[in-house]
């Protein structure tokens, strides 16, 4: 009997450091700083060795799948691909060319100066066959900065943007969301900002946060719109839906 009593106490012994890391790992599952809102990027960034896999559904039965790796300390380097009609009768389906991401986090920001990052996304959308363009072109080379301003979880997110070297006209954007207790975030983006020949939109919408690793988008895109686009299509509002999920190796 005292030798069960002695081999029990061992394994209860045995057991506490392992509950007290278990207990620790879940404390440690914090959300992540969000690296983009809905179109408009951030300065935050990937961990090293981070991961994130995105899923956009637009209109018309469209995917954009997207991938995105911390490759080093301060940056990340990704690729995305969109498909038109994937999703619903429509016919037939359309692959489009895939588009690079980059960006790099050169400053963490300070009391009074926002943390700031470089990068560049080639990624549009509406593509036009006839053109092989897109009719909302990507970002393109951006440099934007991130700052928490006013309450706790309430943070700016600024920058400009040329997205077409040909022209090399300069574009802004701004962004704000406010994050209530790690569990929803409302976003608003003012985009495409400085120029009419590419009209400006606003996108409003939350994102849920699912577990610390998953987050669930809802948003509308162009809300209010107006006018056309330079192939003569009429520019529509637009509802998404995406997800994106963290991890790293």
């Amino acid at each position: 009997m005292k030798k069960l009593n002695s081999v029990l106490a061992l394994l209860l012994l045995a057991a506490v450091p392992a509950l007290a890391g278990k207990d620790k790992d879940k404390g440690e599952a914090v959300v992540l700083p969000d690296v983009e809102m809905i179109d408009v990027p951030t300065a935050g960034i990937l961990d090293y060795y981070g991961f994130m896999l995105k899923t956009r559904f637009y209109s018309g039965g469209g995917v954009l799948g997207g991938l995105n790796f911390g490759v080093q300390e301060r940056l990340n380097l990704g690729a995305s691909m969109s498909v038109d009609q994937l999703v619903g009768s429509g016919s037939p389906i359309k692959m489009r060319r895939p588009e690079i991401q980059v960006k790099f986090r050169f400053y963490d920001g300070g009391y009074y100066i926002p943390a700031a990052a470089v990068g560049y996304d080639g990624q549009g959308y509406y593509y036009d066959p006839d053109d092989k363009k897109y009719l909302e072109k990507g970002k393109g080379l951006y440099l934007t900065g991130s700052k928490e301003i006013g309450a706790p979880g309430l943070a700016l997110h600024a920058g400009f943007n040329v997205p077409d070297f040909d022209s090399n006209y300069l574009f802004g954007f701004l962004g704000l969301n406010y994050t209530l207790e790690d569990k929803i975030s409302f976003m608003l983006e003012y985009d495409s900002l400085f120029h009419s020949d590419s009209p400006s939109r606003f996108n409003a919408g939350m994102r849920l946060y699912i577990t610390p690793y998953f987050q669930l988008d809802m948003a509308g895109r162009e809300i209010g719109c107006s006018g056309k686009f330079s192939n003569g299509d009429k520019r529509k509002a637009e509802r998404i839906v995406q997800m994106r999920y963290n991890t790293s190796f």
